[in-house]
């Protein structure tokens, strides 16, 4: 099978034939990419697609796989010496005159670590990005220092890997593998993948799947007990490398990693939510972040400097650099503390409020902060029809959103009895309906784009603290923290994560605007004031809360009480409600 629009031609090396697809214009930089086991070049499809608009990509089958032949006999015929034969006959019919980027997942990352680990190939590659794949040298040190040195933290990462390890042992059995794959194993493999992986069905796997399986049970044969024995001590890279780790990997641990910044002297480190499978199921990041290390590269060589990181260097910068985070109710307070804390990471940044300046400040400042870009947008959120043109304007120029904070709300206070009908609408609108436009339209964008990402919901304490003074506000946050509860089950089976966060008592201004049910003109301004003197004392800063979102979205946690009184009424919500209930009676000191 062949990738729409790419250009083949055969490459003979060490007695067999590999076949090579080429996309772009020959005429740019080469990104090379290197597939892993059991694929096929075909795993690549989507990302090369979109590298291709930029650069001149080339991926081949490794040899045993796709269309490429096998070597003959099998044993022996996989060794890391002979697949670097393989890459650099690749290499140099492809770019004889210029060094190549280097992409490898899985096994294609396994190999390319020899690639730029090992002297000969020096000069020929320009950067390299790894994922779900160590050296095989690294690896063996790290078993080696838990093993000579053990402590119960060592033990239990080697322990951890180990299990994680488990289908290396069976691909070291004789025969038994290659009958799996040939019979049930091939058979249900594309479907064991979009169950367990969510990978979309395609164009991949492709027919040659079993005996591409078989055939890389070799891979494993020929070169894993070896190097794991005995690893070379000169496996430092000669190149840049970008590490790309899935948070979800099922089958290696983010502990594997620990010190490669000592084997990697230029080392950027990302992380990105995904299981293992990351080609077939997060195309569109993996392709961004390749394309900005490729373009770092290459500017620093037409400099003649070194390689600076182009990772953002803030908290959470390995999780959340490049990801397109849009925020409601960015124009102050957390809201605008959030949008501050994802630029900080290295998001870029969609600031949407009512207050069209406001929104425009915050994206200004997100860019001086740390984002690569932010845009300000003046939205009402309770407008529906606006939602929707809003989410049609981001998704065509911006992009896809990864992270969706629902923060916008409106404070309101009074009793029952003396809210009307109006001020039910007014604070449902905003708090309820903004948060159900901004789940349903954005939500639906994720959904359909089939890559996962997170949704935040602001909340309160009052979603589950019962108040006789805030009976409308604390309905609309109890109505937000039951819907996030009801998404969060729906949408796990499409990767995408929701998180509901419950504020206490945070110095923002939502308390300088809150409508007091029943009050005149000046005793409004009176309890407004008085109230916001309070939350002042109690000094709590958005910023807190803002740590608190981003920490929800890389842990994907359910519901986030913030602040020692939100955790107190949780804890009370759940194990004494009666007590709650008898602290609800209390009338507010205003």
């Amino acid at each position: 099978m062949s990738l729409p629009g790419a250009r083949e031609r055969r490459v003979r090396t060490g007695g067999i034939e590999l076949c090579v697809a080429e996309l772009g214009d020959e005429g740019r930089p080469t990104i090379v990419l290197v597939h892993g086991y059991p694929d096929s070049k075909e795993v690549w499809t989507d990302v090369a697609g979109q590298l291709a608009d930029h650069w001149h990509v080339v991926l081949y089958d490794v040899r045993g796989h796709g269309r490429s032949t096998a070597p003959a006999p099998l044993r022996g015929g996989f060794t890391l010496e002979k697949l670097t034969d393989d890459f650099l006959a690749v290499a140099d019919a492809v770019s004889p005159d210029r060094p190549v980027h280097l992409v490898g997942h899985d096994w294609g990352s396994v190999q390319s670590w020899e690639f730029v680990t090992v002297k000969r190939t020096e000069g020929r590659i320009a950067s390299f990005t790894s994922m779900s794949g160590p050296s095989l040298d690294h690896f063996g040190h790290w078993i080696k220092q838990r093993m000579t040195r053990p402590t119960p933290r060592r033990v239990g990462q080697l322990l951890g890997q180990g299990a994680k390890s488990w289908y290396v042992y069976m691909l070291h059995t004789p025969v038994l593998p290659e009958l799996a794959w040939r019979g049930p194993l091939g058979k249900q493999w594309p479907r064991i993948l979009q169950r367990l992986e969510k990978v979309p069905a395609g164009d991949y796997p492709t027919p040659s799947l079993p005996d591409d399986a078989a055939h890389g049970a070799w891979l494993y044969r020929d070169n894993v007990r070896a190097r794991l024995r005995r690893p070379r001590t000169d496996a430092y890279a000669h190149v840049p490398v970008q590490l790309i780790t899935p948070t979800g990997d099922i089958f290696l641990s983010e502990k594997l990693y620990d010190q490669l910044e000592l084997w990697a002297p230029q080392f950027v480190r990302r992380s990105l939510p995904g299981k293992h499978w990351v080609p077939r199921t997060r195309p569109d990041r993996l392709a961004s972040w390749i394309s900005e290390f490729v373009a770092a590269n290459e500017a620093a060589r037409e400099d003649g400097r070194p390689v600076q990181d182009t990772a953002p260097t803030g908290a959470y910068a390995d999780r959340f650099g490049g990801q397109l985070v849009l925020v409601t109710g960015a124009a102050g307070g957390i809201g605008r503390a959030t949008a501050f804390a994802f630029a900080e990471a290295g998001a870029r940044v969609v600031a949407v409020d009512r207050d069209a300046e406001g929104a425009a400040r915050t994206a200004e400042m997100a860019r001086l902060i740390g984002s690569p870009a932010a845009w300000g947008e003046a939205v009402d959120v309770s407008d529906e029809q606006a939602m929707e043109k809003l989410a049609e304007k981001v998704a065509t120029e911006y992009g896809i959103v990864d992270v969706l904070v629902n923060n916008a709300g409106i404070g309101l206070s009074g009793s029952f009895l003396e809210t009307t009908s109006e001020d039910w609408k007014k604070v449902l609108d905003v708090n309820l309906w903004g948060v159900i436009h901004g789940c349903r339209i954005f939500g639906k964008q994720m959904a359909e784009r089939g890559q996962g990402g997170h949704i935040v919901n602001t909340a309160s304490v009052a979603a589950y603290q019962p108040s006789r003074a805030l009976p409308a506000y604390s309905t609309s946050k109890a109505a937000v923290l039951m819907l996030s509860e009801c998404l969060r089950a729906e949408l796990a089976d499409r990767s995408i994560g929701v998180s509901a966060i419950c504020p206490g008592i945070v110095n923002t201004n939502i308390t300088a605007t809150t409508h007091f049910a029943g009050a005149g003109a000046a005793e409004e301004k009176r309890l407004q004031k008085r109230t916001s003197r309070l939350y002042g004392l109690r000094n709590y800063p958005p910023e807190r809360v803002a740590d608190a979102i981003l920490k929800a979205v890389v842990r994907n946690q359910a519901v986030v009480p913030v602040t020692p009184e939100a955790r107190g009424a949780r804890f009370l919500s759940r194990f004494s409600p009666g007590a709650l209930r008898g602290i609800a009676r209390l009338k507010p000191p205003l």
